[in-house]
């Protein structure tokens, strides 16, 4: 009684082709296939959209090796970066 033939099997085959048909199983395979590309699809922008922008510090003297020539030759130079006070809390003397 437990065991199964493999007319069982036929039979079963049989009302599966009947109930589905051929065009039907195809289609929901492909259905299937389609929904899952859109779920890793999704899942993909979801990563974009968290992941933040990478930020590179400017480094100035790279800039200025990286610009041509002509295009520096007439630039005024850049003011000299005015030296941090030893203490913060001690008043900087400013000189004129």
């Amino acid at each position: 009684m437990g065991s199964v033939s493999i007319w069982h099997w036929i039979v079963v085959g049989i009302v599966v082709m009947l109930l589905f048909g051929r065009g039907k199983i195809s289609d929901l395979m492909g259905d299937v296939a389609k929904g899952i590309k859109s779920f890793k699809k999704g899942m993909a922008d979801d990563e974009a959209e968290n992941k933040p922008a990478a930020t590179v510090p400017v480094d100035p003297a790279r800039v200025a090796e990286q610009a041509p020539a002509a295009a520096t030759a007439h630039a005024e130079p850049a003011p000299a970066p005015q030296p941090a006070p030893a203490h913060p809390a001690e008043p900087t003397k400013a000189t004129s």
